[in-house]
């Protein structure tokens, strides 16, 4: 005798079947479903912090401009009474200008990055964005807006002042990729450090007070007695500022310049800030 299989069966064989995921029958696993979803929730968080950061207050993007010009005109005001020329070349805007920009390109890349588990909290709880995606989003925004400054201030020197003579333009990427990596690094690590110790934020402001005066923006590291060359070799932001002024003043070595301690300080410090955020950031969400 023939047996045939229940007609429940085929029908529960049949909707499972017409129920299966394109995305699996196109052979895609989830994790390759998270990749394509990623740039898209990257581009509208930058969207999203476009709006916020910039498009409620009046001027917007003018104030990122209008911010280091005015920093770097009173800085050159004030030491322009005190000395006949600076430290290197004759323009007082232009030197100050190659030490402030990726000073704060640096400090305010970083500070976004540390804030962004407490800025984009509410959409982190929905699966579709991830705790990377924010950091990433913050860190491309941020990080092309500081760009934008720095090249529409450096062509304002050149077409009002006329301070630039030749550029070493390889010397100029560099200094503001390591600029970049360092705020990414230490913004990753100190997102983490900040959510989930609050009072590290006010100790983090009170240890760095003093890195925009011993990261030489006012001064040239060969200037400085070798007891304190020494010390300020470590801070990765004086490798930072005089890889710049190298790519502004030809005859300007700065031979003390290591790319490997600055891109190591920044991969360790986003190495290690990635990890607690993997680690703990579902914790620091519900607390």
């Amino acid at each position: 005798m023939k047996c045939s299989r229940p007609s429940y069966i085929i029908r529960q064989g049949k909707s499972s079947s017409t129920n299966v995921n394109p995305m699996y029958s196109a052979g895609l696993r989830p994790s390759y479903m998270r990749v394509l979803r990623t740039p898209r929730s990257v581009l509208a968080l930058m969207l999203r912090e476009m709006v916020t950061t910039y498009g409620r207050s009046p001027g917007g993007y003018l104030w990122a401009i209008l911010d280091p010009v005015a920093a770097i005109t009173l800085l050159s005001f004030i030491f322009s009474q005190a000395f006949h020329a600076p430290a290197l070349g004759s323009s007082f805007p232009l030197f100050y200008a190659t030490g402030y920009l990726p000073f704060m390109m640096f400090n305010d890349v970083a500070n976004k990055i540390s804030a962004t588990i407490r800025f984009s909290r509410p959409l982190l709880s929905y699966p579709a964005v991830t705790f990377l995606d924010a950091v990433l989003a913050r860190f491309l925004l941020n990080t092309l807006t500081h760009v934008m400054v720095f090249f529409i201030v450096v062509f304002g020197l050149w077409l009002f002042l006329d301070a630039l003579t030749s550029l070493d333009m390889p010397s100029i990427v560099i200094a503001m990729a390591m600029a970049a990596s360092l705020a990414l690094g230490v913004g990753t690590l100190n997102c983490y450090l900040m959510t989930a110790f609050p009072l590290w934020e006010r100790i983090w402001q009170i240890a760095t007070r003093p890195l925009f005066i011993i990261s030489g923006v006012f001064f040239l590291y060969e200037s400085l007695p070798e007891t304190m060359r020494n010390v300020l070799w470590f801070n990765p932001l004086t490798h930072v500022i005089g890889e710049m002024r190298r790519g502004f003043y030809p005859t300007y070595e700065a031979s003390y310049v290591s790319y490997t301690y600055v891109f190591a300080v920044a991969l360790i410090s986003f190495v290690i800030g990635l990890a607690l955020l993997y680690r703990y950031h579902r914790d620091l969400l519900n607390s």
